[in-house]
This record gives structure tokens, C-alpha cells and sequence, in this order.
């Protein structure tokens, strides 16, 4: 980046503020080449803080309209919801628990936090490290 970046910025913030500023363009442009609101394409850029993952409708037209790949801004706000995505499992069974964790409530996903600590705890992962 060409300009030092707010330290209370995100990372979507970024994302969208220098892909402006490098290639001139308006939010209005933005929302126009990838076929969202105007008004969302202010938000995410100027919104302090994401409090949820965008709909994918919305990281969609965002990275058509950006003119940047879909997986880089998917990443830029997944990171700004404090969320970390994985690379593709090898193992379907593990892609449909991932992507199903952000549908479940707030109290189901600590339902099923509680029920992966339990079941780590009782098998726990060999340690690579040996103690004294």
C-alpha cells in the first residue's frame, strides 16, 4: 500500500480504500460494475467494524466490481469479522462442517465448541515435544 494504513482499519476497509484510491474510482463505480447498492459499498468500506460475514451475493458483485478475484475479498472480510477461513479440506465431511458452523446461533456454535473441546480433551493429539 502506498499509504500507511489506520490502525483502526479492517482489512475489507483496506482492501476497497486502496483498489480506490489506486484506480481513481468512486464507490459509485464500484457498485455499478459489480451491481450492489452504492450505500453497501460505502459501509464496507468506511464501517468501523464487520459484526458479520457479508452474504456471498454481496462479496460477489464487491469483487466484480473492485475488479479484484472473489477468494481475495472473501478473505479481506472474513479476516475483518475476526473469522479464519480454511483452505479446502481434502475430506468433504470437514467442508460441510466448516461452511455449516456460521448458519448455527450463537449459543449452537458454543454448544459445538464445547462438544470438539470435550471430544479433543478425551483423545487428546500426541504432543511432537517431549517433557521432563
Amino acid at each position: 500500500m502506498s499509504k500507511v494504513a489506520n490502525a483502526a482499519s479492517n482489512a475489507l476497509q483496506e482492501l476497497v480504500r486502496e483498489r480506490l484510491e489506486r484506480q481513481g474510482w468512486s464507490y459509485g463505480d464500484v457498485a455499478r460494475r459489480g451491481e450492489i447498492p452504492r450505500s453497501t459499498v460505502h459501509h464496507l468500506a468506511t464501517a468501523e467494524r464487520l459484526v458479520r460475514m457479508p452474504q456471498p451475493a454481496t462479496l460477489e458483485g464487491l469483487a466484480r466490481g473492485l475488479e479484484l478475484p472473489l477468494d481475495a475479498v472473501r478473505r479481506a472480510a472474513a479476516e475483518s469479522c475476526g473469522i479464519h477461513l480454511y483452505d479446502a479440506a481434502p475430506d468433504p465431511e470437514v467442508d460441510m462442517l466448516m461452511a455449516s458452523l456460521q448458519q448455527l446461533s450463537t449459543q449452537d456454535r458454543r454448544h459445538v465448541a464445547a462438544l470438539v473441546e470435550s471430544l479433543l480433551d478425551r483423545n487428546p493429539a500426541p504432543n511432537p515435544s517431549p517433557e521432563s
